[in-house]
């Protein structure tokens, strides 16, 4: 049975990764591209005025948050817009009657977000590199990191595609949720810069616990309580798949 469990996720992560790989050029290239004008702009022409920030350089600080960006979109849209495609499609209704457990089909598509969100984070680590001297404080903490942020996202995209009425559905989250929770994770800015409103404010903010953990992984710097930070991003983990299974398990949205 274990076998049949191991074939089944084998199957439908090797479906997905092979999407978003037969199009390399649309879904791996493009985040290359935008970061390289992320270091550019931000981190050559206005990290060069702003100086230090958190005891190290701009670019520096800058780069661990445009990493988690990159690894935040690309796992969610992979999720999102695959598991919507089979839902539109109805090929998701001869998955969800095979003799698999649902968790292994959630697993399955949530591996090929995880996969493409770490590919693109190499990518995007790689294009770094050009730029900045990266240094790694904590590489164990970086890789636990990218991680469980990847699965968390990949797991949202998941959800969206299941209330997803027609393409349109997927990118509202994207547009008017998760792209303004991005830029104000303090991807370029450190929260102790911000008055205390604003600092409770951005404690609501569940990105900013990844790029905090994150960024300490690469400069042993940190705005918020490690441990704190990654007990949330881990709750956020497992209510997010308790949710999804309970939708999937259910039917909801998924069943005509």
């Amino acid at each position: 049975m274990r076998a049949l469990y191991f074939t089944a996720f084998k199957s439908i992560l090797g479906k997905e990764i092979n999407r978003f790989t037969r199009i390399w050029i649309q879904t791996l290239v493009p985040p290359a591209i935008t970061m390289t004008l992320y270091f550019l702009i931000f981190g050559n022409l206005i990290g060069s005025r702003v100086g230090q920030m958190s005891g190290v350089s701009y670019m520096e600080f800058i780069a661990p948050g445009l990493i988690m960006m990159a690894v935040i979109t690309n796992s969610y849209s992979n999720v999102a817009s695959s598991f919507y495609s089979q839902k539109f499609q109805r090929n998701i209704e001869e998955v969800m009657v095979a003799p698999v457990p649902y968790f292994v089909m959630i697993a399955g598509f949530v591996g090929g977000g995880v996969c493409r969100g770490l590919i693109v984070g190499a990518i995007v680590t790689g294009v770094a590199m050009c730029f900045v001297d990266i240094q790694m404080h904590n590489p164990l903490l970086v890789v636990l990191t990218v991680m469980l942020t990847s699965i968390l996202f990949a797991l949202g995209g998941l959800v969206n595609a299941v209330f997803a009425k027609n393409f349109d559905d997927i990118s509202i989250v994207p547009t008017f949720v998760l792209t303004p929770l991005t830029y104000l994770g303090g991807v370029f800015y450190s929260l102790s810069l911000l008055p205390d409103f604003w600092k409770g404010v951005s404690a609501l903010n569940p990105i900013v616990y990844m790029i905090n953990v994150f960024r300490y992984g690469f400069l042993g710097v940190a705005d918020m309580s490690v441990p704190l930070s990654l007990t949330i991003i881990v709750g956020f983990c497992v209510g997010l798949w308790c949710l999804a299974y309970y939708l999937v398990s259910r039917g909801i949205g998924l069943r005509s």
